[in-house]
């Protein structure tokens, strides 16, 4: 798709069937089990199951008593035990002698544009184990989304778990004989991207106002828990964050120096519609207090709220260095004052301010500089050890095999033989084989792909982060997310064609496919409708950045994760230190 002259994006499909779908099925599913029950659920799978059947649901269906699923003995009273499981074999050796059965909950809508597969554990079972069994899911969540609101005319992506999960999906289709074909599509494209293709972006500093809050307080399944030093109180209050959130909706997506400002006007404007009681009669008082006051009360507390959460983020970045770090990032975005950032880096290690931040601000000296030099990279090694424990030696080891924190190799590199075996091992059968030895001699390319892609804007003066001019102001104007770049471009260019370069630099595992069977109606407002499907994760930052190139290209992105993430989950997720 072209991109047209800027007009209204289109509005977004409605995404709340697929929660009734999975509701309708799970009820069906307790169904079968007549009687009182009781129903135990994995503890991940609380969050999820609260948004798709509460309480209630659950109790108009004989579930007496709901437990957490735990390595003791079941203390259920009931005759009859459900278990809600992920097909773990970790969980299944705790749970035996049953009947199963399988609830096909792949997609649970977080808000009108989004939609997760709440599969936090994607990124290391694929991209560290070379754990495939996650696509099947992927493939099939694909499949309900096309048979809902497609067919999709045009399917792009890259990354080899993007092109395995295409393919299934197309075989998916090609076996129900395409149901839904010669139907009116409400979304017209979708592109795939592995999240190895971009680890740059998900390990920068998150900078606009919902990334923010979801580094500081973590945002879990579209809702996020604010404390008493947020709600001024001594009580934790839980708050769903989504477009229905009137104070949210308006600076989710705003660079945080913004935040504080608009709040500031919009008190005023509230206040100034509380004081339009004054003088009224007793019928205007009526219909204000009927109309207007429990919107307003509402608005009120929800604007509490973020100014709340807006004080306490500043408090805590005050705490750890914020600007003292961004600056630091900015240096190695840029590849300027690499020395400085190296010691900035030694100088957090030694203060032993986080082990998380250390670790992401060594992978993003190692990403963007295509690898340590040998004597930093154990220079650093053994800083990190010495300040945060031995334990964290197989740590660097899964950083090293998923290439976020790599030594550079004396002489030749592995990239000619990687691309030798590459070719020949393609068969899913050896996949394990080639993704292991991908991560192993990947390598980044970040600076040859940012300067092919103009990742780092040069603008005369200061950037104007209230009126942006592209998407790096999602990183205070200092690098535009590689991600949302590759999307923007080959939409932009209807395929990788002037894009050979970068996607040499990116290794390959590119595709672009059209449905000859769907009808390319430039007139439809499908055709501005675009899934965008990120494997691995997808960050707040890259949410904001393609929201507003949609704004500014008339277009709707819509956004299927395998669950939403940040740097801090990336580190987590490699650490195998055990308490």
């Amino acid at each position: 798709m072209a991109f047209a002259g800027r007009r209204d994006a289109p509005e977004p499909p409605d995404f709340g069937i697929l929660k009734r779908l999975a509701r309708d099925q799970l009820v069906y599913l307790l169904e079968q089990l007549p009687g009182k029950k009781d129903l135990f659920i994995e503890a991940d799978l609380m969050s999820p199951l609260d948004r798709i059947a509460n309480v209630s649901i659950l109790k108009q269906h004989d579930v007496d008593k709901l437990y957490k699923v735990e390595t003791r003995p079941a203390p259920g009273a009931s005759d009859q035990f459900c278990f809600l499981v992920r097909p773990r074999v970790r969980t299944m050796r705790f749970i035996a002698d049953v009947t199963c059965d399988e609830w096909s909950f792949y997609l649970l809508p977080l808000d009108e544009d989004i939609i997760s597969m709440e599969l936090p554990e994607f990124f290391r079972d694929y991209f560290l184990e070379g754990d495939h069994r996650w696509i099947n899911p992927v493939a099939r969540a694909l499949q309900l989304l096309n048979s809902l609101y497609g067919p999709f005319g045009k399917a792009y992506g890259i990354g080899r778990c993007a092109k395995m999960s295409h393919e299934l999906w197309r075989d998916l289709e090609e076996e129900s004989e395409g149901e839904g074909q010669g139907r009116k599509p409400e979304i017209g494209h979708v592109f795939l991207m592995d999240r190895d293709v971009d680890y740059v972006t998900a390990l920068c500093s998150q900078v606009v106002y919902e990334g923010l809050v979801d580094d500081t307080f973590r945002i879990k399944c579209g809702s996020v828990d604010f404390g008493p030093d947020v709600t001024s109180s001594d009580k934790s209050i839980k708050v769903l964050l989504n477009a229905q959130d009137k104070v949210f909706s308006q600076i989710r997506n705003e660079h945080f120096s913004s935040v504080f400002g608009f709040l500031s006007q919009k008190s005023r404007n509230l206040q100034a519609q509380y004081d339009r009681r004054r003088g009224m009669d007793i019928k205007q008082m009526k219909d204000f207090v009927s109309q207007e006051l429990k919107g307003l009360k509402q608005e009120h507390r929800l604007l509490s709220l973020h100014i709340g959460a807006c004080e306490s983020i500043m408090k805590k970045k005050t705490k750890q260095d914020f600007q003292e770090t961004i600056k630091a990032e900015h240096s190695l975005l840029e590849g300027f004052d690499i020395r400085e950032s190296t010691s900035f880096i030694e100088e957090h290690i030694d203060r032993q301010v986080s082990p998380i931040e250390s670790l992401r601000l060594m992978c993003l000296l190692s990403i963007t500089e295509n690898g340590l030099i040998p004597k930093d990279y154990r220079s650093l090694k053994t800083q990190y050890l010495q300040s945060y424990g031995p334990e964290h030696l197989l740590t660097f080891h899964n950083l090293k095999r998923i290439g976020l924190l790599t030594e550079q190799a004396a002489g030749e590199t592995l990239t000619a033989v990687e691309s030798k075996v590459s070719k020949l091992v393609t068969d899913r059968a050896a996949g394990k084989i080639t993704d292991a030895f991908n991560s192993l001699a990947r390598k980044s390319n970040f600076r040859a792909i940012s300067k092919k892609l103009g990742l780092i804007p040069r603008v005369e003066g200061e950037y104007d982060l209230k009126m942006p001019r592209d998407m790096a102001y999602v990183f205070g104007g200092a690098y535009v997310p590689l991600s949302c770049k590759i999307i923007e471009q080959v939409l932009e260019r209807r395929g990788w064609q002037g894009l050979e370069e970068v996607v040499r630099l990116l290794n390959g595992n590119e595709f672009s496919v059209s449905d000859s069977t769907v009808e390319d109606n430039p007139a439809w407002e499908s055709q501005r409708v675009i899934l965008t499907v990120f494997l691995g994760g997808c960050t707040f930052s890259e949410i904001a950045a393609l929201r507003f190139l949609g704004k500014e290209r008339g277009c709707k992105f819509i956004f299927l994760t395998t669950a939403i993430t940040n740097s801090a989950r990336m580190m987590e997720a490699m650490i195998e230190a055990r308490a």
